[in-house]
């Protein structure tokens, strides 16, 4: 039989712990600003995490480096575009990656303050998606604009911005477009609603995004030394982008090391988790993983930039 009392002890003192007082949080209190209640929040785990990356994104305006922000379409449709416009008009963010079905619910928002149609309902006699005006908008803008050579991102933000839609003040891509803030668009033919009208023009949409491709791979060259990306939602699409982009930015003999990365989606996504937050950094930098929902998650990440810019 064991012996117990030959078990080996020592002194809890000696022993390293994780945990300390002086990382608390705060008590709950009335009449709190904003500042004090995130310096309330524990200094650990992802609390900590949020102030270190709300940290490097200030260093990173102060330094002049890049904040480059991916976002899933269903950022926007959170209602977090007035958020994000904050964001540009304060030069926070230097460039902006959507994916095609960003720029569907941004056109949307701007043309009739409102998006994000009842999918179920809809396919079941074929109508999901057949909204006339979203596809001939934003098909003739990409004919139109690839055809003067820009990208797809500018080819869309420019026509939102020289026509007269009832809510373009809601619109990122017009602010973004107001503020010369870069917009790269990544599109999977046959993943959006107007890839089915016969407006689309699959090579005009495909040349306009590897020239927003091209477009980020300058981008990442201002990660070096101090910048900042960051992946909203985009479990798949952006994350493979953005790491043959940071690929290719090497490939042609950029130095892009030493940056922060940070993904914040609802659940765990094996694609970020590997091509925003780690495989990016692992010769150097810092990558962070903070689940929560969007709509309250980046409200949070964008008012803790703000009080301190």
């Amino acid at each position: 039989m064991i012996n117990l009392n030959k078990v080996k002890t020592y002194s809890v003192r000696s022993r390293l712990s994780k945990v300390n007082k002086g990382d608390f949080a705060a008590k709950p209190a009335k009449a709190k600003s904003f500042v004090s209640f995130l310096d309330s929040l524990p200094n650990i785990l992802k609390a900590k995490d949020l102030r270190a990356v709300s940290a490097d994104i200030v260093s990173a305006r102060k330094k002049n480096k890049g904040v480059i922000l991916m976002a899933g379409a269903h950022v926007i449709k959170c209602g977090l575009n007035p958020v994000l416009i904050e964001l540009l008009e304060k030069k926070v963010i230097s460039c902006l990656c959507l994916n095609g079905a960003g720029i569907i619910h941004d056109f949307e928002i701007a043309y009739q303050g409102k998006t994000s149609e009842d999918v179920a309902a809809n396919l079941k006699d074929g109508k999901f998606g057949m909204g006339k005006e979203t596809a001939d908008f934003l098909n003739c803008a990409a004919k139109e604009g690839v055809k003067k050579g820009f990208g797809l991102g500018y080819a869309v933000a420019n026509a939102i911005a020289t026509t007269a839609l009832a809510n373009k003040d809601l619109s990122l891509l017009y602010h973004a477009y107001k503020h010369k803030v870069p917009v790269c668009v990544f599109v999977g033919i046959g993943t959006d609603i107007i890839h089915q009208h016969p407006s689309f023009d699959a090579a005009s949409t495909a040349v306009g995004s590897l020239r927003d491709f091209h477009i980020l791979v300058e981008n990442i060259r201002s990660l070096n030394q101090g910048g900042v990306v960051l992946n909203f939602g985009s479990a798949v699409l952006l994350p493979e982008v953005f790491l043959k982009a940071l690929n290719l930015a090497r490939n042609l003999g950029n130095q892009v090391k030493n940056f922060t990365s940070a993904n914040f989606d609802m659940l765990y996504q094996y694609r970020a988790a590997q091509n925003v937050v780690s495989r990016p950094t692992s010769s150097g930098g810092k990558g962070y993983y903070i689940i929560g929902h969007h709509e309250i998650m980046l409200p949070l990440l964008a008012q803790s930039v703000i009080e301190k810019i």
